[in-house]
């Protein structure tokens, strides 16, 4: 079975990060090993939340790992708790990677043209560090211009999403797939490959609904569908349905929570998609 190692945090509640990466990355049928980043009681939308970082026990996990001769097919990353946490984290990917593993970053830090609140405006300088080490980067469009310290525009074009994406690139990344992009009426995924040079848009309806964590539904879907050995439009393509579907049945779902998506009822979904296309 391949294996995905998965670093970020564990939101005890709130339906993102860790509870959303280990269930949606075992339904594609890969492994799903994690180093939390931290503990948080809630995810950061809610107020008052508890926050325990677990700088200290990055490196050892991830040297016991090393020692047990784990290998890895990919590393994806996601909410990190401070920005000191950037360097332990590339420094496990080096550490463990080898020549066919791939590297996928999630920058979550940002949406809506805002940090979220537990960041400070130095954090996205820190965080292109990391992505510089990337094979894959998938950003949302405010992610993209705090990386690339490119002004936030809430109504953009298709020039100037191509163009915070060439900047990322620029960073080091090879990939970058802009998620939630919406420009001259479209609606969907803006995917970038520098080694071909090449953009294309996977295109949705857009669902008139907002959730949380489904930045982090799309990245699990997408890492896991790319690992079981899916080309990577049709991972995008895989992962932007399945987030698609977990927004349309939380929306018609009256009793759902305000914190989250009912990712859990679209599994089989995911399941069905993967089947057929592995």
């Amino acid at each position: 079975m391949r294996r995905i190692a998965t670093i970020q945090d564990i939101s005890c509640l709130g339906k993102c990060s860790l509870t959303v990466a280990l269930p949606v990355i075992s339904a594609t049928g890969v492994e799903a090993a994690i180093i939390p980043t931290a503990v948080l009681s809630t995810h950061t939308m809610f107020k008052n939340f508890t926050c325990k970082d677990l700088d200290d026990q990055i490196l050892p996990i991830a040297q016991h790992w090393k020692n047990e001769g784990i290998e890895f097919d990919a590393f994806y990353t996601g909410y990190l708790a401070n920005a000191a946490q950037v360097d332990k984290v590339i420094s496990v990917i080096n550490s463990l990677k080898t020549a066919d593993t791939k590297v996928i970053i999630d920058p979550a830090m940002a949406d809506n043209g805002r940090m979220y609140p537990a960041f400070d405006s130095d954090f996205p300088k820190e965080m292109a560090r990391l992505c510089a080490v990337a094979d894959i980067v998938l950003p949302n469009i405010t992610e993209a211009c705090f990386l690339t310290d490119t002004e936030y525009r809430e109504e953009y074009d298709l020039d100037f999403a191509k163009s915070v994406i060439k900047k990322l690139v620029s960073l080091g990344a090879k990939k970058v797939v802009l998620t939630g992009a919406k420009f001259d009426g479209k609606y969907g995924v803006l995917s970038y490959d520098s080694s071909t040079d090449s953009f294309s848009m996977y295109e949705q309806e857009h669902i008139d609904a907002a959730f949380h964590g489904t930045g982090d539904i799309f990245s699990s879907a997408f890492t896991g569908a790319l690992v079981r050995g899916i080309d990577m439009q049709s991972s995008i393509s895989v992962a932007a349905d399945y987030t698609a579907e977990c927004i349309r049945i939380t929306k018609n779902t009256p009793e759902a929570n305000w914190y989250g998506v009912d990712f859990e009822r679209a599994i089989p979904y995911l399941v069905d998609r993967i089947a057929r296309l592995s």
